[in-house]
């Protein structure tokens, strides 16, 4: 599978990158500054900015699926992931790629709420995430969480795990620790 990435050089998508390319995947890393990207075979980087839409078309063209795992940050503009979100799916529709899985807090409800999840997509819901190795291993679908945290790693696992199935398309799921 092709699969691009956005935020693939952040704490999240670096993890997610490595593990989809073990599994065979080709990936193209959408990147503000590809140097920042490790070299590696099967991976492709395009260098572009998800919020002014530069270089968007080009990262998702001949794409299978699109993962957005960009982070909101103190310095970022406020509405970074909205304005992001829309141009990564106007170039999905663009393009023809139906298949989309995106990061977000745990915190994000769909109870009561109107979901409208276009084509095959997915909404990834942690709770804190942690910068240690992964226990290589998680629970995912309608849990509980508390005030657990995750490690990056084993969210990256799940992400591709979305990627390659059909369990939580259309769903909101949250992931956990096992």
């Amino acid at each position: 599978m092709r699969i691009t990435v956005f935020g693939a050089t952040g704490r999240t998508g670096e993890p997610l990158v490595e593990r989809a390319v073990e599994r065979g995947h080709e990936v193209v890393a959408f990147a503000r500054s590809p140097q920042d990207v490790e070299t590696r075979e099967g991976v492709t980087v395009v260098e572009g900015d998800a919020y002014t839409g530069e270089g968007v078309s080009e990262g998702v063209a001949g794409a299978d699926a699109v993962v957005s795992v960009l982070g909101q940050t103190s310095e970022g503009p406020d509405d970074l992931l909205t304005v992001a979100g829309r141009r990564i799916l106007a170039a999905m529709d663009e393009h023809g790629v139906d298949r989309f899985v995106t990061l977000v807090g745990a915190g994000v409800r769909e109870e009561g709420e109107s979901v409208s999840l276009s084509g095959r997509g997915t909404v990834v819901r942690p709770p804190r995430l942690t910068e240690g190795e992964g226990a290589g291993d998680y629970r995912a679908g309608d849990i509980a969480l508390g005030f657990e945290s995750i490690d990056r790693p084993d969210v990256a696992l799940f992400i591709l795990d979305c990627l390659e199935g059909e369990e939580y398309v259309r769903e909101m799921p949250k992931v956990g620790p096992a």
